[in-house]
């Protein structure tokens, strides 16, 4: 089953919009969304130094991997942080509510046909905050996403979405 998702064309650039509930407060998230060695338990985007101000950063997904562009550009603690992932862009944003908050991404790219990938690859991640949030941690980026049904996730938005996926990953599964 796929997360509360939309997709939108905005002049060229594709959006791709994934909601989900966590049961805790954004101030208990954000740090999750911020430090690296939070964002190493669940993220593939593991910056250099935290996301706590606009300006550079390099992100990895591995230690030994090469860096992307990771550059904050825009930030408004606990509910909004907008970071370069490569040639995307990634926009965050935590919304209080009775039971926790509500994790907004959406996922900018030019590359329509990897958004079923990346749709299942954010779910993935998202599934490993929830449990390391819960005390729980256990990521599951690139080729370890397969073994938590990234395949069929993929092929789920896919269809959501209208689009035919990409044949090759992008960034391992995610």
């Amino acid at each position: 089953m796929t997360l509360d998702t939309t997709l939108e064309d905005r002049d060229g650039t594709w959006v791709l919009t994934l909601r989900r509930a966590f049961a805790h407060p954004a101030e208990t998230v954000w740090p999750w969304l911020t430090a690296p060695d939070r964002l190493a338990q669940w993220s593939p985007a593991v910056p250099d130094t935290a996301f706590d101000t606009v300006g550079p950063r390099r992100v990895r997904e591995n230690p030994d991997d090469e860096t992307i562009s990771g550059d904050v550009l825009a930030i408004e603690p606990p509910h909004e942080l907008v970071h370069r992932w490569g040639d995307d862009v990634l926009r965050w944003r935590l919304e209080d509510g009775a039971d926790g908050c509500v994790l907004t991404l959406e996922h900018s790219t030019a590359r329509r046909d990897m958004l079923p990938s990346f749709g299942a690859g954010w779910q993935i991640c998202l599934d490993a905050l929830d449990r390391g949030l819960a005390g729980n941690p256990s990521r599951a980026v690139g080729v370890d996403a397969l073994g938590h049904g990234w395949e069929q996730l993929r092929d789920e938005y896919a269809v959501l979405l209208g689009v035919r996926p990409g044949t090759a990953a992008h960034r391992g599964a995610s």
